[in-house]
């Protein structure tokens, strides 16, 4: 066959692929794991759009039955910003099943990205610690959880490997992977041991590696003299060396510390295998893996401590990249001790994880941190590379990188159980940053207005700015009128035009024509503090606004008179922080969180409270997201107390409820 003809017949056969990407029906009713498969075939705008919806809870629609999964797409299109795919969505017939309950008019997308590929679920608390390794030609994953168990996973085929590896009898903390004539992992955890894994095999090599007195949190592997070491560091404040072929210990404890070791990472100076930890203190320091001394003097600057640590070369010079409490990232040129460039600024809570990779002949660095969020950044030039890659509901607590049919991925882990996987190729930024705001952007949405992706922007600059995402150029004039940072944006229709929603610490929200750019109606003024949070919804047909402020009352606004909806609902007794809207039984329905440790759920078309307080949060309560499950709608809402509660919206009265997450 002529390569002509073979060319041919491969873009038929991709055509094909597209075309059932931009049918719902076969995407709500085929089998999951055929659609999942030909995702990564998406060439065009439309198909590449419909992959990324589809692989949004593909984590939770992949095992449900088709009803279930055609509401959750119907769902995640609206959080794409595509509320006519969500309606197809919505409109498909189900064999054997009723038409769907509800559709979709608006959501946020604060939790999508296209660079979402896969999640795995299994772990049932939060997953520690990720490596990645090939195995027999796949490449796979290893994690480890805070319940008890290591897991392996096959990032091509996109499932687990056989059973969970269980030996340690406490939170497993630290992963790596050396490879020596077969692929093994290096475990550290809870109950001070350090074990040593065939992953070929699934089982334990030899017996555990004991001398740590307290939990072993970080673990690195090296070569020294030839022999695979690991390199672990315990909340003893000890480091420790281990020969892997003999499993015994290699020469003394390397001291120093003043407090836990953090991290550990390794790396080669000068030709001499060197290993960098990290502390609580903020001290990082270097050690010479042959003599077992100290490298030089502490690497210091940091004002907060350091919980991560990757080595990589860049120019020629190995370099370590460190996290840190107070959020940002630094590079450090081993060879000198000195930090190369200023820390990369971005995150906004501690760096919990550090990886590096190389991307298009670029080396970059991947921090996943508390704000649940994972961010890209260039070595070479200390810049961001992209958006955040947003999806995990709690901290990102480890990255690890790898190869996956020819992408570059990363491999994040998280306190919310789950582990998932991100095209880094497609991470990279597309045209010009898109600049005007004077101030911190603190809030974007992305809709389709007349055909074309735009995203709406709120800044400390109390401005709103417009910007067409083909062309990376302002749409207009910026929206003004706050006269105080502006802290949330939504999107919504009225009156068949599309409309923005703003509210700001000025205690004001404001709605905004989007195909004019003008203010729609007067201000709706009547919280009498910033305006904490803001959803929305339709009521009786009608786009409604449900906003909160610094005081425990919830007011509900008629989008498009302006005007409040009765009375200010009432019934917490301390700060309302967080609203989400859903549908109940064909009514809608807003659900409230607040620092009284409560949980409410009010009925819009009335205005009245539905049954009491949703009770068993023992701290405030921060934050709210709903979805279906099963079928039935849910809500999902995170605390003070570090627990993340499920609860059923149907038996709302009688407090149902399952928590799904007790990690601290």
């Amino acid at each position: 066959m002529s390569d002509d003809l073979q060319s041919g017949g491969r873009g038929r056969e991709a055509a094909a692929v597209d075309k059932r990407l931009t049918d719902p029906e076969w995407l709500v009713n085929a089998d999951p794991g055929r659609v999942l498969a030909a995702l990564d075939g998406a060439t065009g705008r439309e198909e590449v759009l419909a992959a990324a919806v589809y692989r949004a809870s593909a984590h939770l629609h992949r095992d449900a039955d088709a009803g279930v999964r055609r509401q959750l797409l119907a769902l995640d299109a609206a959080r794409y910003g595509d509320r006519g795919l969500a309606a197809r969505f919505a409109a498909v017939p189900v064999e054997d099943g009723p038409a769907a309950r509800w559709g979709v008019d608006w959501a946020t997308g604060g939790l999508v990205t296209p660079q979402l590929r896969h999640t795995f679920t299994g772990h049932t608390d939060g997953v520690r610690a990720v490596a990645t390794a090939v195995v027999d030609g796949r490449p796979i994953a290893v994690t480890g959880s805070d319940d008890d168990l290591v897991r392996v996973w096959d990032l091509a085929a996109r499932q687990q490997i056989g059973k969970p590896l269980e030996c340690h009898s406490g939170w497993v903390y630290v992963m790596a992977v050396v490879v020596d004539n077969r692929s093994i992992a290096v475990t550290g955890g809870e109950d001070g041991t350090v074990r040593v894994w065939d992953l070929a095999t699934g089982q334990q090599i030899g017996q555990p590696l004991i001398g740590h007195t307290d939990r072993v949190q970080a673990v690195a592997t090296a070569v020294l003299e030839g022999r695979p070491v690991a390199v672990t560091g315990g909340r003893d404040g000890a480091v420790r060396v281990w020969d892997l072929a003999a499993g015994q210990p290699i020469g003394k404890l390397l001291t120093g510390d003043a407090g836990a070791v953090l991290a550990v990472a390794s790396a080669v100076v000068d030709g001499r295998p060197v290993a960098v930890t990290s502390t609580g203190d903020g001290a990082v320091r270097v050690w010479d893996l042959t003599t077992g001394r100290q490298v030089g003097e502490l690497l210091t600057g940091h004002t907060g401590g350091v919980g991560a640590v990757a080595t990589a070369m860049t120019e020629g010079r190995p370099v370590a990249v460190t996290g840190t409490s107070n959020g940002t990232v630094q590079v450090w040129d081993l060879a000198t001790g000195q930090p190369v460039g200023e820390p990369l600024t971005g995150h906004t809570s501690w760096v919990e994880a550090v990886a590096t990779a190389v991307v298009d002949g670029q080396l970059v660095a991947v921090t996943g941190s508390h704000d649940n969020t994972i961010r890209v950044w260039d070595l070479t030039t200390g810049q961001q590379v992209g958006e955040p890659l947003t999806g995990h509901t709690r901290t990102v607590l480890a990255v690890a990188t790898a190869v996956v049919d020819g992408r570059l991925v990363a491999v994040t882990g998280s306190w919310d159980g789950t582990v998932r996987v991100w095209d880094l190729a497609t991470g990279q930024p597309i045209g010009e940053p898109l600049t005007g705001h004077t101030g911190p952007v603190l809030a974007v949405v992305t809709v389709v207005v007349e055909g074309r992706p735009v995203a709406v922007t709120g800044s400390t600059d109390a401005t709103i700015r417009v910007w067409d995402l083909a062309t990376g150029q302002q749409v207009g004039e910026p929206l003004t009128g706050h006269t105080r940072p502006v802290l949330a944006v939504a999107t919504a229709v009225v009156d068949g035009g599309l409309v923005a929603v703003t509210h700001s610490a000025d205690a004001t929200v404001r709605v905004w024509d989007m195909t004019t750019g003008q203010p729609i109606n007067k201000l709706l003024t009547a919280h009498t503090g910033p305006v904490w949070a803001m959803a929305a919804a339709m009521v009786d047909r009608r786009p409604v606004a449900v906003t909160t402020s610094a005081g425990a009352t919830v007011r509900v606004w008629d989008l498009a008179t302006g005007q409040p909806v009765g009375e200010p609902l009432t019934g917490h007794t301390a700060q309302v922080n967080a609203v989400a809207t859903a549908v109940v039984d064909g009514h809608p329905v807003v659900v409230t969180t607040s620092a009284d440790a409560t949980v409410r759920v009010w009925d819009l078309s009335t205005g009245q409270q539905v049954g009491g307080p949703l009770t068993g949060h023992t701290g405030a309560v921060w934050a709210v997201a709903t979805t279906a499950v099963d079928g039935l709608p849910v809500a999902v809402t995170s605390g003070w107390d570090g627990t993340l509660r499920m609860w059923d919206l149907t038996s709302a009265g009688s407090g149902n409820v399952c928590p799904v997450d007790d990690g601290a």
